[in-house]
């Protein structure tokens, strides 16, 4: 079978030749959340940002977090309430049919950079402790690796603390390993007695 062709985030690859930013382009099987993107590409979970896109008030902004993050509503509104230097009321995630709407785009993936859009960027702060970050491209395809700092200078982002971590589930362990350590005990104990009796 032939391999069917991926395709390329045509716009943010143009968009950071543009702007000569070092970064990396990262090729992989197709992914809709930044939790799958993570352990597709074997990255840790708070490498990988999750893009969101947020309505406050009247204004639209792309909302940046580590994929194991959720968004803490009050705390975005003090967040961006502190930015505006004017008072946020409400804040909310619009549906699908209206961010695409938003962002311009059809089918395509959102890619973390609002700029591709002219639209302001909102980054967890925890994201700046990872010195490079993997960021959605606008193609469920391709991520891009860059350096956090020269994101934050390119997109002149407001960094803030707004994230609550979420409870990622672990796959569970399997209980045969268990069972077997416990039979090799008894194994043990039983030889211990045997040697026991034949010291008596």
């Amino acid at each position: 079978m032939a391999k069917t062709k991926r395709k390329l985030p045509a716009k943010t690859i143009k968009y950071l030749e543009k702007a000569g930013v070092k970064h990396e382009l990262l090729e992989h099987k197709t992914v809709y959340t930044a939790i799958d993107a993570a352990i597709t590409m074997k990255k840790k979970l708070d490498e990988v940002a999750k893009s969101l896109l947020i309505k406050a008030d009247k204004d639209y902004y792309v909302v940046l977090l580590p994929s194991d993050h959720n968004l803490d509503m009050e705390k975005v509104k003090k967040a961006l309430t502190k930015a505006q230097a004017k008072q946020v009321k409400v804040v909310k995630i619009p549906g699908e049919k209206l961010s695409r709407e938003v962002l311009k785009i059809k089918n395509d993936a959102m890619a973390a950079f609002g700029n591709l859009y002219k639209l302001p960027v909102l980054m967890e702060k925890k994201l700046e402790k990872v010195k490079k970050a993997v960021f959605s491209s606008d193609s469920y395809n391709h991520s891009v690796e860059m350096a956090v700092k020269d994101f934050i200078k390119l997109e002149e982002v407001i960094v803030d603390s707004f994230a609550v971590k979420k409870k990622v589930k672990a796959p569970p362990k399997p209980k045969v390993k268990a069972k077997k350590k416990a039979s090799t005990k008894k194994k043990n104990s039983t030889k211990k007695s045997v040697k026991a009796k034949k010291k008596k």
